[in-house]
């Protein structure tokens, strides 16, 4: 330790320059996850707030809510217990004095348990009457306000808004909640028409409705268009980081030992044992790490507060806990580079 630290003082530019490297591209890597959680929430926010388990769709809907139509003869003569049925369309909400926006709409039943128990109103009250809405509150901002009158569409009727959600979010767009009807007026739809999906909060097995599409909710966030490409593209990259912060440490830290062979050298002729430096260059790699790792939270700190509400950005600090202390480990792993040319120096032939 004491050598270790000796030589990081005496070499303040090399290893400065290491850690702020380390400390880039953690940091990078912390707001990339990030990110990655931010689109996940604003993609399933909704259906994870409603506990689903169970997800049922018409079995031509291509694994999509939107596209999928569910008409009462497909129920069966018995009602299911712990299910609610979901109408979803895409929207368009326009109000006097606020910006027109894109949304989805979310038709319910009032008596099952999504309305019921699932969406928690943070202000006004919840959907009573068929041309009442409830928002999400990301709405707020673009000048949304309680008792304001909004248009759906192009219909003609006013929906008025009685209450707002937090973080109620699907397919990247604010929630509107309202009644299953409206969602029917929407698409034109006539009372044969029950709903685009059916939900549960149980786990159901596809008897259950036998004459559509099973999911699990695992399996239908999934299939969510883009939900896949997107984590997929993000873990990639944060995987790349990671192998390039073991590049890095690698790299950085064989140079230094090629400067330093001669120095080994005598002291390895002096008596010292090799196992000294070695443990003296994979501290150096402990180091090295812990403050570019620690630097880089700092910066994600940081830009967590200075960052927009409009940036989907969602900090799960066990996570990034977990991915720091995957950084110090492949530090640790990037130093054998150097560790093993410290063990096969021969003191003769490296002061000659």
């Amino acid at each position: 330790m004491f050598l270790a630290l000796k030589e990081m003082k005496h070499e303040k530019l090399h290893y400065g320059l290491i850690i702020a490297m380390i400390v880039l591209i953690s940091y990078l890597m912390f707001f990339l996850m990030g990110m990655m959680l931010g689109l996940q929430n604003e993609n399933d926010a909704a259906i994870k707030e409603w506990g689903t388990e169970t997800v049922f769709l018409n079995k031509n809907s291509n694994d999509n809510l939107s596209q999928s139509l569910i008409t009462r003869d497909q129920l069966p003569t018995k009602e299911q217990g712990n299910t609610a049925l979901v109408g979803q369309a895409p929207v368009v909400l326009k109000a006097k004095g606020a910006s027109k926006e894109s949304a989805q709409f979310i038709g319910l039943e009032p008596s099952q348990f999504i309305s019921r128990e699932k969406v928690k109103v943070t202000s006004g009250h919840k959907v009573n009457k068929s041309n009442e809405i409830v928002v999400d509150e990301s709405l707020k901002k673009d000048g949304y306000r309680l008792g304001d009158k909004v248009t759906i569409n192009s219909q003609n009727e006013k929906y008025k808004i009685v209450g707002f959600v937090n973080d109620a979010k699907l397919s990247v767009a604010p929630v509107v909640y309202g009644d299953i009807s409206v969602w029917r007026a929407l698409r034109g739809l006539n009372n044969e028409a029950v709903a685009s999906g059916i939900f549960s909060d149980h786990n159901l097995d596809k008897d259950a409705y036998p004459q559509l599409q099973h999911y699990t909710a695992k399996e239908y966030i999934n299939k969510l268009p883009g939900y896949s490409a997107q984590n997929n593209t993000f873990t990639f990259m944060i995987g790349f980081l990671m192998v390039i912060s073991l590049i890095v440490i690698a790299v950085f830290l064989y140079i230094l030992t090629m400067q330093k062979i001669s120095h080994y050298a005598v002291m390895r002729a002096q008596g010292i044992p090799a196992r000294h430096l070695v443990l003296a260059t994979i501290t150096q790699s402990i180091i090295l790490m812990i403050s570019g790792v620690l630097g880089g939270i700092l910066l994600t700190f940081i830009t967590k507060l200075v960052v927009p509400m409009s940036v989907p950005v969602i900090m799960n600090w066990p996570i990034i806990a977990l991915m720091a202390v995957g950084l110090i480990v492949l530090g640790m792993l990037g130093s054998l580079l150097p560790v093993r040319m410290i063990i096969k120096i021969d003191p003769a032939r490296a002061l000659n």
